[in-house]
């Protein structure tokens, strides 16, 4: 048989084929180069390309079982045992599609799996346990052998997403004003939760309600300075272009310690100090402190040892920004942006700790100032584009911020659908967060139904899965009428609690089975009528 050069523009993979536009074009350049075709060769049909597609991802089925944002590591990568390695990678995620690393879940270890993506420590939500595990997998990544058929002269590489526009993603940042924070908690609180407003006209971003805000905080300057006494060095040492206290107040994290500072330990100590670093790096755990060391927690348990402040900062990891769910609605306001945070503080041993990003908007920055930011697309977290359609809100505490944003877009563009938020704290007196204009759009009729649970105002607890179920035979109603369900807040309690809930009130109200009530859940959430913002 006289073998030939593919034809120009030849499809082996057809567009009647289950691919994107890029897989497609991927495929037909890895097969042209991996076979010779001549003129009796056909296209493949869609049953077959996606067989074809199916051994080139060696043998897995596509599915994702840990793609679940409650479920603890351990256990997704139980139920990734003996995918191949690029899904055992997507498990190793938080599971939270939020965005932070610049991708989903799926695509962030995608990158990392084809060698296009080398940092490892993207996975905010993740933390130090998702970035252990994905530098474990990756060495079975590097020492894996390449295919024989996969060499760089026949396979091309597949196509990169194109880039995006300023102030679309964490990579091309922007710069906002920072206009003011007001307080919502009333004094007597055990809480300090701020509302947040930025200007946006400068940069022109715009979002759409369910997106998310990223925020490049910085450092706080105390603590910036107690690390750069501990190193025993001077604040304008040059480092990088710039002085090391400004390297340690804007570029790096000083949170929990990386174990690249354990490793650097071990390098410049001895004896059991060394023994101790050592173990540390491994992700061991010596003397039980260690899900407590922070970069300074680190320099006080070394104290004998002091790096050089160059290795030092090599050491650590970069600063990441943060996420926020934006509490504002484009429609409603252009040009302003608000976020709903809690500021976070508390204290280990003797000293305090203090959220970077939640810190620095409530107290560091002031009303003027600039900082870099980006919107962040939200990944399924959306209203129903039928504003027609009644819409279930459920977010305690800043769980409310999306729904705050719903509410007013909503009213905005005269959307017709009925609105039922539910809302819950932990005093009425102290936390009932926009108060007034919950309370405003309840009397107007535009918020339907609102809900309230405080968990500190009685002898027992109560909370808003407690009011759902008071409230069953309603929801049940709504639900049959086509409503979507919608939950932002804490993953691994309140998620679950909110699904239990709504599990038991199909059970009663629905006359289903447990069994039944699971899967009317699991099919409302793959026909996007159940849509989570959780962390």
């Amino acid at each position: 048989m006289n073998q030939m050069s593919p034809p120009p523009n030849f499809e082996i993979v057809p567009e009647t084929a289950p691919f994107s536009d890029e897989q497609r074009s991927w495929l037909n350049g890895f097969f042209a180069g991996l076979v010779s075709l001549d003129n009796a060769v056909s296209p493949l049909s869609a049953e077959q390309g996606a067989a074809v597609m199916k051994g080139a991802g060696d043998g897995d089925d596509g599915e994702a079982p840990w793609h679940d944002q409650t479920m603890p590591l351990d256990e997704r990568m139980k139920l990734a045992e003996g995918r191949p390695l690029r899904r055992r990678m997507m498990a190793a995620m938080a599971q939270q599609d939020c965005g932070q690393c610049g991708y989903n879940c799926h695509d962030y270890s995608e990158k990392i799996a084809d060698k296009s993506e080398a940092r490892l420590n993207l996975c905010v939500p993740g933390g130090k346990e998702t970035a252990r595990m994905l530098k474990t997998l990756h060495a079975e990544l590097e020492s894996a052998p390449v295919p024989a058929t996969a060499s760089p002269a026949t396979q091309p590489a597949m196509p990169a997403a194109l880039a995006g526009e300023p102030g679309r993603s964490r990579d091309k940042p922007v710069e906002a004003v920072f206009l003011s924070r007001r307080l919502l908690n009333k004094e007597g609180s055990e809480k300090q939760s701020w509302h947040i407003e930025f200007d946006l006209s400068g940069p022109g971003l715009d979002y759409v309600v369910g997106d998310s805000f990223g925020v490049f905080a910085k450092n706080d300057l105390g603590l910036v300075d107690q690390i750069i006494a501990m190193l025993g060095a001077l604040p304008t040492m040059a480092i990088n272009g710039k002085t090391l206290r400004e390297v340690l107040h804007e570029d790096v994290s000083l949170s929990p310690a990386p174990d690249k500072l354990f490793e650097l330990m071990s390098f410049i100590s001895g004896g059991a100090l060394r023994e101790k670093a050592t173990l540390l790096a491994r992700g061991d755990d010596p003397d039980g402190d260690a899900a407590n060391l922070d970069v300074m927690a680190t320099l006080q348990k070394f104290s004998s040892v002091r790096p050089h402040p160059e290795a030092f900062v090599e050491a650590l990891e970069p600063l990441q920004p943060r996420l926020y769910s934006i509490s504002s609605s484009h429609v409603a306001t252009p040009g302003r942006l608000s976020l709903t945070v809690d500021t976070v503080r508390y204290v280990i041993g003797k000293r305090k700790r203090l959220g970077v990003a939640s810190t620095f908007l409530a107290e560091r920055i002031a009303p003027g100032e600039k900082l870099k930011v980006y919107v962040q697309k939200a990944h399924g977290f959306g209203l129903p584009s039928d504003p027609n359609t009644p819409v279930i809100m459920i977010g305690p505490g800043t769980g409310v911020a999306p729904f705050r944003a719903f509410l007013h877009d909503r009213q905005a563009t005269n959307a017709k659908g009925r609105n039922w938020l539910f809302f819950g704290h932990q005093r009425s007196d102290y936390d009932f967060f926009y108060s007034e204009e919950l309370n405003a759009m309840k009397a107007a009729g535009h918020l339907t139904r609102l809900s309230l649970a405080w968990s500190r105002d009685g002898v027992e607890k109560f909370y808003v899965q407690d009011r759902m179920r008071e409230v069953g035979a309603e929801l049940w109603a709504w639900l049959a009428e086509g409503a979507h369900v919608y939950v932002c807040g804490d993953a691994k309690r309140m998620a679950k609690d909110v699904e239990r809930a709504l599990v038991d009130i199909v059970v009663q109200y629905g006359a289903r089975s447990t069994d039944e009530a699971v899967s009317f859940i699991a099919d409302l959430k793959k026909k996007s009528r159940y849509q989570q913002d959780v962390y």
